[in-house]
């Protein structure tokens, strides 16, 4: 996204699972987000959802998201892969928190 604002990484990036989001932002609500990620497809589809759910809401109430949730957002995901919703969490919580 050339336009995006804030940019968060969780993994690292041709060295195993990675998530990267991009937001564009204005004062305090997210208006758009994508991402990048390298897994299977419950990687694939934390880091979607997660878009998802972030647009049009506030910075700061989805800084408040736990994995658990997300897991939850998605009905659910195969025994062994909560670890993406991690990533997708982190990747977000890197691109919001302040530094």
């Amino acid at each position: 996204m050339p336009d995006a604002d804030k940019v968060g990484l969780a993994g690292v990036p041709g060295d195993g699972p990675f998530v990267k989001l991009w937001f564009k932002t204005d004062e305090d609500t997210i208006l758009k987000a994508t991402y990048d990620t390298n897994g299977c497809p419950s990687s694939i589809g934390c880091a979607s959802s997660l878009c998802e759910l972030c647009v049009g809401r506030k910075m700061e109430k989805m800084l408040l998201l736990e994995p658990r949730e997300l897991e939850l957002f998605l009905g659910g995901l195969p025994e062994g892969k909560g670890y993406y919703a991690e990533l997708a969490i982190s990747a977000l919580r890197d691109a919001l928190e302040v530094k």
